[in-house]
């Protein structure tokens, strides 16, 4: 199976040569011994044909999906095009693309920033989840999905994220970081301290907890190659 990775934003710069680009990070996600192909988005880097890989893999991003940023609406074509011709995977802004590409609704919430590790219920499992407990996983998002496009399906889910988790049968996407370290989540949130006050704090304890990073990373695996 050859993997495409959509590089949808850039790790801060200070913080690169430790941790690495997203991209490199969310190829940790899957199968082992794939065949993998990079392009880089927000550089105008679009594969020629959804069909140039078996399934793509798309990225968070500080940017939101309603930006007004060139590379944005042909990310958002690209996306229709593949519907239906080959897998797809959507983390965080990922995610938001997939569902304002189909029919759903992106926006910046008024609920504020949610951040540090965040226990997510498991709503409706599918066939590549294992069973029915609880995850916890790293979060880092103030943009929400409040509409799924139709006939999606909610995996995973809490108060704070309704919609954390969509399935479409063919693409997946999950509004949390299961690509994160607990050191990269850590030295991403002191980076950008003075925006979250108060929450920086109990968002950065709570990422010594254990975490079920390993355990979603295993359902994108089974969904790609189910």
């Amino acid at each position: 199976m050859k993997i495409g990775i959509l590089q949808c934003g850039a790790v801060p710069e200070e913080l690169e040569a430790e941790h690495g680009r997203y991209g490199a990070m969310v190829q940790r996600l899957l199968p082992p011994a794939r065949d993998t192909v990079l392009h880089d988005v927000t550089a105008g880097d679009l594969p020629h044909s959804p069909t140039d890989c078996e399934a793509w893999l798309l990225t968070g991003s500080p940017a939101g999906v309603y930006d007004d940023l060139p590379w944005i609406a042909p990310l958002m074509a690209f996306l229709r095009q593949a519907r239906g011709r080959t897998k797809l995977v959507g983390i965080c802004f990922g995610h938001q693309a997939m569902a304002q590409a189909w029919g759903g609704r992106v926006v910046k919430s008024p609920k504020g920033w949610g951040i540090g590790l965040h226990r997510y219920d498991v709503r409706q499992p599918a066939a590549w989840m294992e069973d029915r407990a609880a995850v916890h996983v790293p979060a880092s998002h103030q943009d929400q999905v409040v509409e799924a496009p139709a006939g999606a399906r909610v995996t995973i889910a809490n108060e704070f994220t309704p919609l954390a988790g969509l399935d479409y049968g063919d693409a997946v996407s999950f509004q949390c970081h299961p690509e994160f370290t607990p050191e990269f989540g850590v030295a991403l949130l002191q980076s950008r301290r003075d925006r979250f006050g108060p929450l920086a704090g109990p968002a950065i304890a709570s990422l010594a907890r254990p975490h079920d990073c390993a355990r979603v990373a295993q359902w994108i695996r089974r969904f790609l190659e189910g």
